[in-house]
């Protein structure tokens, strides 16, 4: 039997933050600034844990545009942080595991899907470039103990404000694109299995196969809200709605099987979020 994990999470009040200390428990929240190294290095030195998770950065609200006009303050969070993490964890041997991103890629590598080990191939927003430059960088210290997890598109069955599909709902056009998506319960499943065998590396946290938003909203209408309306946005279109550009990708997810870990199919996980949708959905209406 494997002992229980000690958890300390920086970002503790964000999406991420929460979800990590309910699927954990017993786990310590952390709200420092990952950026000061004298209350990262306090946090650790006081709470001593099996497993750093870093789930802070900025992704900006209510989208990554906001990355664009607060380009100082994205960099502290989303690289400087995460190398005083890379020091002070390493300091003290301690295993960590950062959030990343796919949305460093722009197409689907003549339908491979990219790698873990492809470059980076898309610097459309101020917020991707941030995501690629401290993915590159951790990349050269992960036999240190660091786990590199890229997300992409986060969803899950509730109507929480950062889920995927929530902010899908509120648009009125919606982009008709192929992507790689995370539902979330598979993500933190697979999340428990990589950090119980120390896993290190960098990889693709994506569910099978892929996905565009059009028709998650096109199943939504049929199995949320018959009601529900919206329009196509075209790829090409994207500027008219968008003021920094968006990663449209497909990632391989042939690495994080090669572990024994899988993650389902997207359009499965899609349903079971939009089945768990409806019932939350029918509950308000009555």
């Amino acid at each position: 039997m494997i002992a229980p994990m000690k958890f300390l999470v920086f970002g503790a009040q964000g999406y991420f933050g929460q979800q990590f200390l309910e699927r954990f428990p017993g786990s310590v929240g952390s709200t420092v600034d990952i950026a000061n190294m004298a209350d990262v290095a306090r946090e650790l030195d006081t709470h001593q844990p099996d497993v750093v998770i870093n789930a802070a950065g900025k992704t900006g609200r209510p989208n990554i545009d906001w990355c664009e006009d607060h380009k100082l303050e994205t960099i502290h969070s989303n690289v400087t942080g995460p190398l005083v993490l890379l020091k002070e964890c390493g300091n003290r041997g301690i295993y960590w595991v950062h959030l990343g991103s796919g949305c460093i890629y722009s197409g689907d590598n003549d339908g491979r899907g990219f790698t873990e080990e492809d470059p980076p191939n898309f610097a459309g927003s101020f917020y991707s470039r941030t995501k690629a430059w401290i993915d590159r960088m951790l990349s050269e210290f992960t036999e240190q103990g660091i786990l590199v997890l890229r997300l992409r598109m986060p969803f899950d069955g509730t109507p929480a404000q950062r889920s995927l599909i929530t902010k899908l709902a509120k648009y009125g056009r919606v982009l008709d694109a192929q992507n790689s998506m995370t539902y979330l319960p598979d993500f933190f499943d697979a999340v428990t299995l990589l950090t119980e065998k120390r896993t290190t590396g960098i990889f693709n946290m994506v569910n099978e196969g892929s996905i565009s938003p059009y028709r998650i909203m096109e199943l939504y209408r049929q199995i949320v809200d018959p009601a529900h309306e919206f329009a196509r946005l075209a790829l090409d279109d994207l500027p008219e709605v968008a003021k920094a550009g968006r990663s449209t990708c497909v990632l391989s997810t042939a690495k994080l099987r090669a572990t024994g870990v899988h993650m389902r199919p997207v359009d499965d996980a899609v349903q079971e979020a939009l089945q768990n949708l409806s019932k939350k959905h029918e509950k308000n209406v009555k």
